[in-house]
């Protein structure tokens, strides 16, 4: 027979997870996903039930852990991805890493031929997006678009404005966003701030061209991160947002604060996803991802919880930058 001071115990347990459950009800409108490379040779069926097990609402897909090519993946086979996914009440948000394979693809490479060949690899990346349900396209992929010694900057901004402009022709037809990721150096040394994503993306002046922030990468190249966020959201592009540390961890595995960074998109309105995004895979992929999940649902769930006062989600400092640049 249990003692009292057990059953105790065991009454205010479940009174704990009732309250749990209750703010889990008040559902931010921010989703989180979580991108598939960090499961190293798992089948996408397995990733997908995992990350729903787990609580994601979505997962990214890189696409060289499918296939070298896209163009190698069958209809057949993309029906069944978008599928599993649908099954598992998950939603695949877009594709990132897009150009790690095959090898020879550049998005600003003064060769002509290489440029038209890349063009059409990213034009059969838009169409497989779509077709296994994905939204975004996410253009990270420094070492296809650093520009090398002796190649003239101008030049390579301008091809890299024809290569997305080719391309962005399917992404309206196929109705997803494609959107540039800026990076830090040293990984490359083109687009590597907010302000020269957004200042790329007012040039194309296209619907379906957007912007992602990176929160490792702000970390590295901006001055300040908060900083960046808001200009990147103040500028009305900002479409999607990875979430990782700037040690490569996972969010809650290292230095940067994440509740501002949360809350100053939830003040903002943001809806689109926050997707983790790691280069270190330690310990395992089942403790990045149960860990990372549970750190931001539980942000979100407080702040939804509690409500953010009008104005308290910017810095101080954020703000004063915003004011600057407007005047």
């Amino acid at each position: 027979m249990p003692s009292e001071a057990s059953k105790e115990k065991h009454q205010q347990g479940n009174e704990k997870a009732r309250r749990r459950a209750g703010a889990m009800g008040k559902k931010s409108p921010i989703k989180v996903s979580i991108c598939n490379e960090l499961f190293q040779g798992w089948p996408i069926e397995k990733v997908f039930e995992y990350a729903a097990q787990l609580g994601y609402d979505g997962v990214e897909i890189a696409p060289y852990t499918l296939a070298d090519s896209v163009t190698e993946i069958s209809p057949r086979r993309r029906i069944a991805i978008r599928q599993a996914a649908e099954e598992r009440g998950i939603e695949i948000v877009g594709l990132h890493w897009l150009l790690a394979k095959p090898e020879g693809l550049y998005i600003n490479h003064p060769d002509e031929i290489i440029r038209i060949k890349t063009q059409e690899y990213i034009e059969a990346l838009i169409h497989f997006c779509a077709d296994i349900g994905g939204k975004i396209l996410v253009h990270g992929s420094p070492h296809q678009r650093t520009i090398q010694e002796g190649w003239d900057d101008q030049e390579s901004w301008s091809f890299a404005k024809e290569t997305f402009e080719v391309c962005l022709k399917t992404a309206q037809k196929r109705n997803v966003f494609y959107c540039i990721e800026p990076l830090a150096h040293p990984a490359t040394n083109f687009i590597n701030t907010v302000a020269e994503a957004i200042q790329l993306v007012k040039e194309i002046r296209h619907p379906h061209f957007k912007l992602i922030f990176d929160c490792r990468s702000a970390s590295a190249q901006e001055k300040s991160l908060p900083e960046a966020l808001v200009w990147a959201l103040e500028s009305g592009y900002l479409r999607h947002v990875h979430v990782n540390d700037s040690n490569g961890k996972g969010p809650g595995f290292g230095e940067i604060e994440f509740v501002p960074i949360l809350r100053t998109l939830v003040n903002s309105g943001y809806q689109g996803y926050l997707s983790v995004e790691v280069f270190d895979f330690t310990p395992d992929p089942q403790t990045i991802a149960s860990r990372s999940i549970g750190y931001l649902k539980g942000i979100l769930e407080t702040l939804s919880e509690k409500g953010v006062p009008p104005g308290k989600g910017f810095l101080p400092s954020a703000k004063k930058v915003l004011r600057e640049r407007k005047s």
